[in-house]
Formats: C-alpha cells, structure tokens, sequence
C-alpha cells in the first residue's frame, strides 16, 4: 500500500483552515526543451479544437496545481506537464487551486519525461496522483526514446492500460485514444482518426483547394483539345 496519505476532501477541512485567496499564479520552472513545448502546444491545441463547441472543460500546460489547505505557495503543489478537468468552466486561470474549484483535482494528467524528470514523473508523481489527486487516467511520454505508457485508477490504484493493435492507449475520462504519430503523442478518436492542429486543418483544405483547381486545369485542357478535333460539344 503506498505511504501516501490522502488529503481529506475540502469541504471537510474548509471549517477549520482560511483557505488562502484563489488568485495565486503559476509557479512553474521553464520547460526542459523545445520539445516538450512543442509536445504540450500540440496535445492542448488539437484537443480544444476538437473541443472547440465545448464549454465543460479545462486544459492546460505546465500550470501549477495548488492542493494545499495552508497559505503557502511552498508546499503541497505540484506542476504536471498537461492536464485536463472535466466538468468546469472553460476560462482562462492564471493557475488551477483545487479550493477555488470545488475541490476538484485532474481527470487526465501526462507527463512528458527528461533526463531530470522521470525518476519524479514515474515514483512521487504517481504516487500523488494516485493517491491524494485521485486522477483516472495518467501517462507519460519520453519524446527523445518515444517511451509511452499509461494508467487507469482501479479501485485506488493505477493499473497499466493495454495498447489496442495500433499501439494507442484508451483514456476512459476523454473518451479518447493516446498515441505515437510521426514520434510525437498525438489523441485519436474512438474511430482512430487522427485530431488535427488547427493549422492541419488549414493545410489540409489548401491542399483540397489545390487539387480541386488542379483537377479544374486539367478537365479544362482536355475540353480544349477535345474542341480542336471535334469542335464544340453537342448540347444535351
């Protein structure tokens, strides 16, 4: 059994402690490298666009969660790579504090791992997460070795999540897939097709536009030579 003692829910302690004021700012290090930016921009940009009618949700990237009933910013917080709650107001926070948010902790939460990272990412990280977080599902990724791995809480502990035949992990609370795609970690739909980026989206329809007039030029020379052996078409 893990050593870490969940928290009692807030609205428990609320009577005891003064929370202290919800405005607090994120208090997080910068990121190891381009490549994780990178990582977390893609997983948050193409989710909310696929999101992008819904409210009932929020996302962000290395933002700090502040769990502690004390007022103090040096304990009891924590800065996980990308998150996800459900069932909360979509707006812009200048950090995420469980007490201002009626207790509620992450429904998704990945990691992307480092050299100075993964020991943390995969023992004490986990262990909070499992622990006093309570989130459903956690993974992590290791952008340089394309190590990817997940977990699903099942009856207070995290159980390994089996890879479907694409090798994609399952994420109960997104209702989504997890998987590798040109060695970065990309979300599927249950119909394993692939959630683009907004500029994906772009790019692809300038190619459809290209192809459409492509295919315009082509059938308009075909009619044009067709006019020089055969002279105009007969009407219908």
């Amino acid at each position: 059994m893990s050593s870490v003692k969940p928290l009692d829910p807030p609205q428990d302690i609320s009577q005891e402690i003064a929370f202290p004021p919800g405005d607090l700012f994120s208090n997080e290090p910068p990121l190891e490298s381009e490549l994780h930016l990178r990582q977390i921009l893609l997983l948050l940009q193409s989710l909310e666009w696929f999101w992008n009618a819904r409210q009932d949700f929020y996302a962000c990237g290395n933002l700090t969660i502040y769990y502690s009933p004390n007022q103090r910013k040096s304990e009891q917080f924590r800065g996980p790579d990308f998150f996800v709650v459900l069932g909360v107001e979509r707006k812009p926070r200048k950090s995420w504090v469980v007490w201002q948010e009626d207790g509620k902790y992450p429904n998704l939460i990945i990691e992307i791992l480092s050299s100075s990272t993964t020991k943390t990412d995969r023992g004490l990280k986990k262990q909070i997460y499992q622990d006093i977080f309570r989130t459903p599902d956690y993974f992590w990724f290791d952008p340089d070795s394309l190590e990817f791995q997940g977990f699903h809480l099942v009856d207070g502990e995290y159980q390994d999540l089996q890879p479907n035949a694409n090798g994609q992990l399952w994420s109960q609370q997104l209702q989504l897939y997890l998987g590798v795609h040109n060695s970065k970690l990309r979300w599927f739909d249950g119909e394993n097709q692939l959630l683009f980026m907004p500029e994906e989206v772009a790019r692809q329809e300038q190619q459809q536009r290209e192809q459409a007039e492509q295919q315009l030029a082509e059938t308009e020379t075909l009619l044009a030579r067709y006019r020089e052996r055969f002279g105009e078409l007969p009407e219908q």
